[in-house]
């Protein structure tokens, strides 16, 4: 009989690996260095191993807060952030992140694990059974699954590449359980494993179409540049400017594009938004997209003889609201750049009719907003509020600023200027509540930097509980709740019963009293004085803090700026048959 060698156990196990590993070592391969996610059944096991690696992971309350604070991190670094969730529920609670940075063009990837294959197909009633691919689908840019262990490294590696080229997105990647705890040979797994090359690859613009839009600005009388919040995540700035101030162009920067140049710029009409855009002969949007944040380019809202050029890295965008005269097909760095080189001659120039014309109106409207903010009524409004928490934030231009709500949003973004791009963070295209908190500790993970949350306190509620999060990695957070004691506002009666009214909250809410709860330090102000005082005590602690701001329950109006979306009800009156 042959004699065969036996190798140890020990030696034989030594020489496998299994999906867990498989994921965490293709995500560090690939430059992953933070998870936000939410254990739990069957992916717990993968953020001890990730956590053992290196990899930073953040653990938090609710997986939608997870989803936004990895899409959060997408938008800062231009690479996906990483979300990790647990199977149907967390799965589905993730998923309303992943389609919020779908919505705004966030590279984003959520790894959920998920149930057996067999099983769930069969609809035999598995444990949190549900097709998450499917479901995925709709939301998401794209969504894969992996079902064998030897595809890991192929299923992250297409995550990746999808999630940040062309038109950034939300990826869905399923990892089903029995895949996790399946094992391989180490030296043919870690073969199977590969680093995304070039996965963002520039995308220059014709010439022809480059030749077309300086043609149709060198003519316009009244041109505008429109930045969106593409324009702050391609990191063009340079190039931005450059355009900018070399054409002398007047320029609107939409909410998350506050700081690509400074608000104080004398080339921005944020102050005469109105009369821009309704007198703009030219419009060129960089990063903008004409959705219902810019009026769809309709007038009343537009000039009807308005022209349109746009820079985009997605074709499919053109035209989808109006006629673009001049499209710009790529990445908007290599399309500033290409602009620049062309218009270095001086032959694209903002008429000086133009710019006086808008500066008297910025003076005007400058003067009104300055009377409205220097009014000092008690109990608090959101203006003599957020006049506070601007006189602070003015010498801090390196706070990072979080910021939610309708009126806390609205007034926040008129009040309170920015310096830097990429340090605003807000609601986006979607309008969506419950992204603060989430944001918010993206923020301070990725950059190290401080982080100012103004939250409106019915915005707060959609997310607050992470600021247990917030306390527990002792992150650089503090955040302002404008708190009137409602949603939109606080003083709405109930005519018919004892229940509060549908816009009714807590009107004694002490939200300072949370975060105390967890070891962070709360704040209780009524007046302007004691809001600065707060906010700048909260800064120089550099630690966890919450700053509960009492408004008067009358102070906001219903849908801040938006009433003319919420219909009202043609009924009148109390009862009807």
């Amino acid at each position: 009989m042959e004699l065969r060698e036996i190798t140890p156990l020990a030696e034989r196990r030594a020489s496998l690996t299994d999906g867990f590993h498989l994921v965490v070592d293709a995500l560090k391969l690939n430059g992953v260095q933070t998870i936000y996610g939410v254990v739990g059944i069957p992916v717990t096991d993968l953020a001890r191993l990730a956590q053992a690696s290196g990899i930073r992971y953040i653990g938090f309350r609710h997986e939608a807060s997870a989803g936004n604070a990895a899409a959060a991190a997408g938008f800062l670094t231009k690479r996906p952030g990483i979300c990790l969730t647990v199977s149907a529920p967390g799965f589905l609670n993730g998923l309303v992140a992943l389609a919020n940075a779908t919505t705004n063009c966030f590279p984003m990837i959520q790894i959920s694990g998920s149930s057996e294959r067999p099983i769930v197909d069969l609809q035999r009633g598995d444990y949190e059974e549900l097709d998450q691919l499917a479901a995925a689908r709709p939301f998401a840019k794209a969504a894969y699954r992996i079902n064998r262990v030897e595809d890991i490294g192929l299923g992250v590696a297409r995550a990746i590449r999808t999630a940040v080229s062309g038109r950034p997105g939300g990826v869905y990647l399923d990892v089903p359980g029995a895949v996790l705890g399946q094992a391989m040979d180490a030296a043919a797994g870690a073969g199977s494993l590969w680093q995304v090359t070039d996965p963002a690859p520039r995308q220059l613009p014709s010439p022809e179409a480059v030749d077309r839009a300086v043609s149709l600005l060198a003519r316009a009388q009244r041109p505008l540049v429109v930045l969106g919040k593409g324009a702050a995540y391609a990191q063009a700035d340079e190039q931005v400017r450059a355009f900018v101030e070399s054409t002398g162009i007047p320029y609107l920067a939409m909410s998350m594009a506050k700081g690509l140049l400074p608000d104080d710029h004398p080339q921005s009409v944020a102050s005469a938004r109105s009369l821009a855009l309704a007198k703009a002969d030219v419009v060129m949007l960089v990063g903008a997209r004409l959705n219902w944040l810019l009026g769809h380019g309709e007038a009343p809202q537009w000039s009807p003889d308005a022209t349109f050029v746009q820079v985009d890295i997605d074709a499919t965008e053109l035209d989808s609201n109006q006629p673009i005269a001049a499209p710009l097909v790529g990445d908007i760095g290599s399309v500033m750049t290409a602009l620049v080189e062309r218009t270095q001659a001086g032959q694209v120039a903002a008429p000086v009719a133009w710019r006086d014309e808008l500066e008297a109106r910025k003076a005007r409207n400058a003067a009104s907003m300055r009377q409205r903010l220097e009014a000092d009524p008690f109990p608090m409004q959101f203006s003599n509020a957020l006049r506070a928490v601007r006189d602070v934030l003015r010498h801090r231009p390196d706070v990072y600023v979080v910021n939610e709500g309708a009126n806390a949003l609205d007034m926040a973004r008129n009040v309170i200027d920015m310096q830097r791009p990429r340090q605003r963070l807000d609601s986006g295209t979607w309008g969506v509540m419950g992204i603060g908190m989430g944001y918010a500790i993206a923020a301070a993970v990725e950059t190290g930097a401080q982080v100012v949350a103004i939250e409106g306190d019915s915005a707060f509620g959609f997310s607050g509980m992470e600021i247990e999060t917030i306390c527990r990695y002792r992150l650089p957070v503090s955040v302002v709740v404008l708190n009137n004691g409602g949603v939109y506002r606080g003083d709405d009666v109930n005519a018919v019963s004892c229940d509060p009214s549908p816009t009714t909250l807590s009107p004694a809410a002490r939200h300072d009293r949370l975060i105390e709860a967890f070891g962070g330090t709360g704040y209780h102000v009524t007046t302007p004085d004691e809001v600065t005082a707060a906010l700048k005590a909260a800064l120089a602690s550099r630690g966890p803090a919450l700053v509960d701001c009492v408004l008067d329950p009358g102070a906001g109006t219903e849908s801040g700026h938006l009433t003319h979306l919420n219909p009202k009800s043609a009924v009148k009156g109390t009862h009807h048959d």
